[in-house]
């Protein structure tokens, strides 16, 4: 997969209608916006192209919309505060067809500087192009819209959506761009640079509860990291694997054969695989999971009682995994180290995440969990960057292409 692509400071927009796919799935409650993150991440690629002359056309998806379209799952909340944010209006087409009559009307009458959102992109049921045909055609509809096109939705980004990554295809047609917004190159920047052309040493820490959802990252990062660090629920796995007691604490056993491969993988390349040296056990999960109350003791990882179940790592592992860390000059982490959730068992986390904030390091936190242990802990503005993407930085991390970034035209 290029990684060089085609950004809006390489456009010519002044005069052009740009279609730009953002990512405002956005939390709401009773209608209004939870947290803007994701709009204020949008912003600098919106300016760029409005103060560039451009008829900027804003699409997005919200929500899951399983039941078909409705007000609840509506982009206005965001249209709103868009607006607010820009300082200037923005048209929202309210219509459920997305690319109908009232969207056409909307665009024909925009001035250069305009701003017009469409309606959420799954409302046509066809945006994650399932029958293909009908993707095609309402990919098709988006392009007819617009000139020229920009990608700046990462967490979306893993989707061959018609939004995504069909609609390029029909914007080529007709002669015009397939960009890379702002959010969009600073994602392929730190995260696809990290692991494609890392400074080293390199050091990956890998975290979560199961093995199951990082197989394909575990084997990759191991080719192109020097050290991994393993933490979380997943880690008793591994400690199975290799003959420890685990007690109670979560396991997936159909992956120990995977474990040991791993372990003896690392081994062959003479790279580092970090295991918890010591655990923090409670005699259950809690619940509700921030019950400050629970009892917890630190043993040694391979002598967890058999009625305990570990939930953080210990101590020791704190230091051994900061050490690590000391080191290098790039580090990518997925995945808490433990219940971060929980003030009791956050310990962990925090340590993990005050060794990346002290490093001298390039600094990447891969989204989903990791995101937001970060930014709860209050270590976010002390690293380099922070993936919007959950699902899309752990395809990214497994080496996999993504059909937005390919979609978008090379240099």
């Amino acid at each position: 997969m290029s990684l060089n692509k085609k950004t809006v400071d390489d456009l010519s927009v002044k005069g052009k209608r740009v279609l730009v796919r953002c990512d405002f799935n956005v939390p709401l409650k009773a209608g209004e916006i939870t947290d803007e993150t994701r709009i204020v991440a949008a912003l600098p690629t919106i300016n760029k192209l409005i103060s560039g002359g451009a008829k900027v056309i804003l699409c997005s998806h919200l929500g899951k919309v399983k039941n078909g379209p409705n007000d609840g799952e509506s982009l206005a909340p965001v249209a709103k505060r868009l607006s607010e944010k820009l300082g200037k209006p923005v048209n929202f087409v309210a219509d459920f067809n997305v690319t109908g009559e009232a969207a056409t009307a909307a665009v024909n009458a925009m001035n250069e500087g305009d701003v017009v959102l469409l309606q959420n992109t799954r409302f046509r049921g066809k945006e994650e192009t399932k029958p293909t045909e009908a993707g095609e055609a309402f990919a098709k509809e988006l392009a007819d819209l617009a000139d020229d096109y920009v990608c700046d939705a990462f967490g979306s980004s893993h989707r061959a959506h018609a939004s995504v990554s069909v609609v390029t295809k029909y914007i080529k047609e007709k002669g015009g761009n397939n960009a890379v917004g702002y959010l969009m190159q600073k994602e392929i920047d730190f995260l696809g640079n990290a692991v494609e052309n890392p400074v080293r040493p390199f050091v990956a820490i890998l975290g979560g509860a199961k093995v199951a959802d990082k197989l394909n990252v575990i084997n990759n990062l191991l080719e192109k990291c020097d050290t991994l660090i393993i933490g979380g629920g997943m880690a008793f796995t591994f400690l199975k694997a290799q003959g420890c007691e685990i007690g109670k604490s979560l396991v997936d056993d159909e992956k120990l054969d995977y474990c040991k491969e791993m372990i003896a993988k690392a081994e062959k390349l003479g790279k580092k695989l970090l295991l918890p040296v010591d655990t923090v056990v409670a005699d259950s999960f809690p619940d509700p999971i921030d019950k400050a109350d629970i009892a917890v003791a630190t043993v040694d990882s391979d002598k967890i009682p058999a009625d305990k179940e570990g939930l953080d790592i210990g101590e020791k592992t704190r230091t051994l995994y900061a050490d690590a860390v000391k080191s290098a000059r790039t580090v990518v982490w997925n995945g808490p180290m433990g219940v971060f959730e929980n003030p009791v068992l956050a310990e962990g986390t925090k340590a993990v995440a005050k060794a990346l904030a002290d490093t001298e390091a390039t600094t990447i936190i891969g989204g989903g969990d990791s995101a937001a242990a970060v930014n709860q802990l209050g270590f976010a503005d002390k690293m380099s960057h922070i993936s919007t993407g959950g699902g899309a930085s752990l395809e990214f991390l497994e080496g996999k292409e993504l059909p937005g970034v390919c979609a978008a035209d090379d240099k």
